[in-house]
């Protein structure tokens, strides 16, 4: 049976996540002091460049963090603790699958994204070395999507916050002493982030022991059994492709927004931090959700079901509303504290109505996100975020040539209120799944 859901429950597994999510930030920007201390552009601009590559790669595998989120946390409701091992056995096995072949593949990979994004030759080269270290983490990084889901499914999100604290403080301090320290420069940093996602990979892997006492871990007929197979598959393509046609719409903002000229473009630059801010906070509830929805979907409890949905949607609210309030206050000094050029603050100031209220008008889509992924709704998910990105198509070519900018920006509160509204539209097919099993 699923413990019950309560208020205190709720707030443990999400202060957490939203703590954990305030440092990732926090690493970027001593990433960019250290090597700016070095004095010259290039390094700056290798570093950024390197960076969002590398990101854009993993990105695609964090399917691999909900998809095994939303496995363990049924598997730990149906009072399966063998399977919860074998879930986290399967997803590990994918990621190292995954990062041997980036490092395989590491001279076209590099080569077709410098093709994709140009830069100069002295930061090309540079980030060309960047490269070429990170590259070797990249089955620990994404081993490390597997293992926060299984963490974050058994409602251990203090042990994720433990992780992403000893992996950025690590990063920071190797940061210091390679690049001010030693002087290694660009490799220096490199070198300090390849060293913090392997630790990273062997603390996660040690706070997941209780997934390896049990022999379902090592089961190789549970492990690789077809039926459970096919459906991990399922879920996970699910997963990914919301996810590739979600972050296109975003590109597509980003891009559109940079056709109104260059004030316009970082004025939007701006507001996106708000948002980045929005999600950071947000994630932590729907976190909580994946975890407790599943549990009680594991455990075949349509009442569990409605009682985490709304205990985790309430909180969520609350959070909401709160950063509408910050926002519509302290935007406009944060924004001055962000752009110096009076032009972009007039522009950013401009549209930032549209941040407070999507604050409020986003929560339906990561409350509903949450709820899904713990309930292994992604077919629903998929198709809900296909459905909700071609009306933001739509509302982009009808709005956009009269409003411009703030078509552009009411376009993306279409797409968070439409990806809300259908998935709470397909909400009633969870219940009767869970009712008919």
């Amino acid at each position: 049976m699923q413990d019950q859901v309560t208020h205190r429950r709720v707030l443990r597994i999400a202060v957490p996540i939203v703590l954990s999510n305030a440092t990732v930030p926090i690493l970027g920007a001593v990433d960019t002091g250290v090597v700016g201390q070095i004095g010259a552009a290039a390094p700056i601009g290798a570093v950024g460049v390197g960076a969002v590559i590398l990101a854009s790669v993993y990105w695609i595998f964090g399917f691999l963090r909900m998809g095994t989120s939303g496995l363990v946390a049924q598997a730990r409701g149906a009072g399966d603790t063998a399977e919860s091992g074998a879930i986290l056995m399967r997803a590990l096995i994918i990621a190292v699958a995954a990062g041997l072949t980036f490092v395989l593949l590491q001279a076209p990979l590099i080569a077709g994204a410098f093709r994709i994004a140009p830069a100069s030759e002295e930061v090309e080269a540079l980030a060309r070395t960047y490269l070429g270290i990170r590259i070797w983490g990249a089955p620990a990084t994404i081993a490390l999507y597997a293992v926060t889901g299984w963490l974050i499914a058994q409602e251990r999100t203090r042990a994720v916050l433990l992780l992403q604290l000893w992996m950025n403080g690590l990063n920071i301090g190797l940061d210091l002493w390679f690049v001010l320290g030693l002087g290694w420069g660009v490799g220096g940093v490199a070198v300090a982030t390849l060293i913090a996602e392997w630790s990273g990979l062997a603390l996660g892997l040690w706070l997941c022991r209780r997934a390896f006492a049990k022999g379902g871990w090592r089961d190789h007929a549970r492990i690789f059994d077809r039926v459970r197979l096919r459906r991990m598959l399922s879920v996970n393509t699910d997963i990914m492709i919301r996810s590739v046609v979600l972050q296109g719409s975003f590109t597509a903002f980003i891009f559109l927004g940079a056709g109104f000229g260059d004030v316009t473009l970082a004025a939007n630059q701006v507001l996106l931090q708000f948002l980045e801010v929005t999600a950071y906070a947000l994630d932590g509830f729907a976190f909580a959700a994946e975890a407790l929805v599943g549990q009680a979907v594991g455990a075949r409890s349509v009442a569990g079901i409605r009682r985490s949905a709304w205990m985790t949607s309430l909180w969520g609210l609350g959070a909401a509303l709160l950063l509408a309030l910050g926002f519509a206050v302290l935007g406009p000094m944060v924004i001055d504290v962000m752009a110096r050029d009076p032009s972009v603050q007039i522009e950013a100031r401009a549209y930032l109505p549209w941040i407070v209220a999507g604050s409020i008008l986003s929560l339906a889509a990561y409350m509903f996100d949450g709820i899904f992924i713990g309930a292994t709704g992604t077919k629903e998910m998929r198709n809900a975020t296909l459905a909700s990105v071609a009306v933001y198509a739509a509302v982009v070519v009808m709005l956009v040539p009269q409003w411009q900018n703030h078509g552009l920006w009411a376009a993306l509160m279409v797409l968070n209120v439409m990806r809300g509204l259908t998935l709470w539209a397909y909400y009633p097919r969870l219940e009767r799944r869970v009712a008919l099993a």
